[in-house]
């Protein structure tokens, strides 16, 4: 009786085992791998989560007004690489006004952003952007409008990115001579213009108007000044200057200097609605190769214009911020990176539209 009690017990003992290997081999029947991968519902398949891309920081960008047309594909342009690059971008418009744009670039500190590109409203805030962005530490690249080399020595984590302003003006000026007449169209000896300009505040209206006017002069060209009138960059105050000029001096007016396109494009209007025609009895030059000025160089409309290259100064703003945030700094004196201007004629129009 103990005997069969005995072997009673064993055979339980062995079909237990075999019942607890049965059970570990259907939990096993992945190929051995422990890890299950989960059936969403209704997903008839393995859900596979992307992960997460990183930013590669935040930036925060100040432009002076978001209506400036060359502003506008310069900002583009920007948020465009910067996007690409993985970066957080937050963009703002100052409205031309230096206060509310001082006050913006307070809060991009209180965030903490991680550099800043900056266009400032106003050059002669400089002293004071450059000492708020200084006293946060923050790697800043100034674009479009240049302080003076002493302002930005105060700071090595500063870099301006833009183009050398007295050169369009002198590519200006270059325009003119290239014509057959050198701009002396009536043929007295000497060319009479008038000059519609920027903000007078801003350099690069000093400097094009400077030396649009200093390039017919060492070219050996008497020159003669009939009006100068600030447009502050702006299409319908070019269009109204410039009717307003030709009422007062007629055909006197032989070239039409404009520190921008947009208020060439305006002038040309007003030179349209008083008879007269361009690259015959006057001459029109602008300065940002806009579509629209282009497309009046190529249809004979203007005599030319000097690409300001707001795509190839963006990609340079970039790649100055990303140096400043790996570390670099600027000694005084070097810390100026610029774009070339380009001239452009109906004879190389075409190169540059779209």
């Amino acid at each position: 009786m103990k005997k069969f009690f005995a072997l009673a017990l064993a055979l339980i003992l062995v079909l237990s085992l075999a019942a607890c290997g049965g059970d570990k081999k259907d939990d096993s029947s992945n190929g051995g791998n422990e890890t299950q991968t989960q059936q969403p519902a209704g997903n008839g398949g393995s859900e596979t989560k992307e992960p997460e891309q990183k930013s590669a920081g935040s930036i925060g960008v100040c432009i002076y007004k978001f209506d400036d047309a060359f502003m506008t594909t310069y900002r583009n342009a920007l948020e465009k690489i910067l996007k690409e690059k993985g970066y957080e971008v937050t963009v703002v418009d100052g409205n031309n006004d230096q206060a509310k744009q001082n006050e913006q670039i307070n809060t991009f500190i209180t965030q903490g952003v991680d550099a800043l590109i900056i266009n400032p409203v106003m050059t002669s805030a400089a002293d004071t952007i450059i000492a708020t962005v200084k006293d946060a530490d923050i790697p800043t690249v100034l674009i479009n409008r240049e302080p003076t080399g002493d302002q930005m020595a105060a700071y090595d984590k500063l870099v301006y990115v833009g183009c050398d302003a007295a050169q369009s003006g002198t590519f200006q000026g270059e325009l003119i001579l290239d014509t057959e007449n050198k701009g002396d169209i009536n043929g007295d000896g000497k060319v009479s213009y008038i000059m519609i300009q920027g903000d007078p505040e801003n350099i690069d209206a000093q400097l094009r108007t400077e030396y649009s006017v200093k390039a017919l002069q060492d070219a050996g060209i008497e020159v003669e000044q009939l009006n100068l009138t600030r447009g502050d960059w702006d299409r319908e105050k070019g269009q109204t200057i410039c009717a307003n000029d030709l009422a007062q001096f007629g055909d006197k007016i032989e070239v039409v200097f404009c520190n921008n396109d947009d208020m060439a494009i305006g002038a040309l209007q007003a030179i349209q609605s008083a008879g007269r025609k361009v690259n015959e009895d006057i001459y029109l030059v602008g300065v940002d190769a806009l579509d629209a000025a282009l497309n009046e160089v190529s249809n004979g409309n203007m005599t030319g214009t000097v690409l300001n290259d707001a795509e190839g100064q963006a990609a340079g703003a970039v790649a100055e911020m990303e140096k400043l945030l790996g570390g670099a700094t600027y000694a005084a004196g070097e810390q100026s990176v610029y774009v070339d201007y380009v001239k452009v004629t109906p004879e190389n129009v075409k190169d540059f539209m779209k």
